[in-house]
């Protein structure tokens, strides 16, 4: 048996975990992420490398000495999209420019070219992706924009840590909006359009390959093996999936802060009408299609913090299983997608005055509602769109950890859903099966799927038309 340190890089925080390579899970630290705004910008913020390395390795230390019996065999991470780290000529990593960082905005459209753009690199001209942060940064600050020798992701900014090596996969480079997805190099057309020196951007290295050895001065602290490598991982989303077992064909939702809704085709992709995004997989091979209803279990985790502080998720189910009919709605999910628009205007929705039955678990499922019609809305137009409308749906994430989820998503959908024994740290799952195919090492792990059906009475039947009304109405939706 094989044991490895993972890196989980997200918005809100970050995990390092020791994990076995059956996918056992050994130790967990974990640590906010500090963010910081820069004012020089309507919303622009950024983070401090040196200082998240230092709660990285941290907790590295402290996992592998609370486990002083275990040899790691490998390292590798995976990290939120349209993160990246500005590394100057000395070698330091002196900014990092995080997925919520919006320092672009006022000057992507005078760029140009946004439709060419979108045929390349399968995004919309926005300042969501490196190319924008990096535009905002050259603007207002070139004094720190001429510093940068190399840009990577937040993943392999942690390869850079462990091996000195600068690198960059392909889910990663598909967000920074200067990758060419049909060719799978950096496009040359882009960066003269941005009017960006190409040789800012990093070597291209595969998902699943190994990066190089681990530096040997971590090897006391770290109880690494002697032959410890540095194994290339990628971007959350991708890596998520791959717990789930997808192939090209299939459809996959990963249920958590947001709800990504993905296909994979081989072929690459290209919509017209602009409706969906187009990113490489993780190994650069084939191709991710996705459409994403926004913000949706933050909102059920918020709206359980201020609603039901004192209940578990457990007793919330227990109660979901109570309900027999719809007394309020919700719309709370931010995104439009294949309309390409944020949806601002949202609340819960029921009859005036308020009716002396509603209770907080109300409240709480129609926020599970809004998650469940908002991923269908999606998933209906990924299937029109791309073609793909297999048999049954693949899921992970934390999100489905409620039954109630689990059993409207199936119902709307008309399709069972299949979740993979460890969906809900899919991330870290995903991120071993890589390791374990680097180093040709094998689970011995029996596949185990939970496995829910449409229910033909389930309550989101009568939900969904109402949900539908209150929030197209309240967001003038077509």
């Amino acid at each position: 048996m094989k044991h490895y340190l993972m890196f989980d890089m997200g918005t809100g925080n970050s995990r390092v975990c020791l994990v076995d390579s059956c996918g056992k899970v050994l130790g967990i630290k974990r640590f906010d992420n500090k963010y910081y705004r820069d004012d020089s910008y309507d919303d622009g913020q950024y983070f401090i490398p040196e200082r998240w390395s230092e709660k990285l390795i941290k907790g590295c230390y402290e996992l592998c000495n609370e486990h002083p019996e275990i040899k790691v065999n490998g390292i590798s991470a995976a990290a939120a999209r349209q993160s990246f780290v500005l590394i100057d000529r000395c070698g330091k990593a002196f900014l990092g420019l995080p997925n919520i960082d919006n320092r672009g905005k006022a000057f992507i459209n005078d760029i140009g070219h946004a439709e060419e753009i979108y045929k390349r690199s399968g995004k919309w001209l926005t300042e969501d992706f490196g190319a924008g942060k990096l535009l905002g940064l050259k603007v207002k600050h070139p004094e720190e924009f001429n510093k940068i020798y190399k840009i990577t992701s937040l993943s392999e900014w942690v390869g850079y840590i462990f091996t000195g090596k600068c690198s960059i996969e392909p889910s990663h480079a598909s967000e920074s909006q200067l990758y060419d997805l049909k060719t799978k190099n950096w496009s040359e057309d882009i960066c003269s359009w941005y009017d960006y020196d190409k040789d800012i951007l990093p070597e291209l290295v595969p998902g699943g390959s190994i990066l190089g050895p681990v530096d040997r001065e971590y090897a006391g602290a770290l109880n690494l093996d002697e032959d410890a490598v540095f194994i290339v991982g990628g971007a959350d989303t991708q890596i998520a999936i791959r717990q789930t077992g997808i192939k090209a064909g299939d459809i996959a939702i990963v249920s958590g802060t947001t709800s990504p809704v993905v296909t994979l085709k081989d072929e690459f992709f290209y919509d017209p009408e602009q409706r969906v995004w187009v990113e490489s997989n993780v190994s650069g091979d084939n191709y991710q299609i996705e459409m994403n209803p926004g913000v949706t279990g933050l909102n059920y985790q918020n709206m359980k913090k201020l609603l039901c502080p004192d209940k578990s998720y457990d007793e919330l189910e227990e109660e979901y299983s109570g309900i027999k009919e719809v007394k309020c709605t919700a719309s709370f999910t931010s995104l439009l997608f294949y309309e390409k628009r944020g949806l601002r205007n949202g609340g819960f929705f029921m009859r005036s005055p308020l009716q002396d039955n509603v209770t907080a678990a109300d409240l709480m499922y129609s926020i599970l509602g809004d998650i469940a019609c908002a991923t269908y809305e999606e998933l209906k137009r990924l299937v029109e769109i791309t073609g793909n409308d297999p048999d049954f749906l693949l899921g992970c994430g934390g999100g489905f950890q409620s039954e109630t989820l689990c059993r409207m998503v199936s119902s709307l959908s008309g399709k069972p859903l299949k979740l993979k024994k460890g969906f809900g740290q899919a991330t870290v799952q995903g991120l071993v099966s890589i390791c374990n195919d680097a180093l040709g090492e094998t689970s011995g792990e029996e596949e185990e799927y939970l496995l829910f059906t449409p229910e033909e009475d389930n309550l989101i039947f009568k939900y969904y038309p109402v949900w539908k009304k209150n929030r197209d109405k309240v967001n003038d939706c077509k």
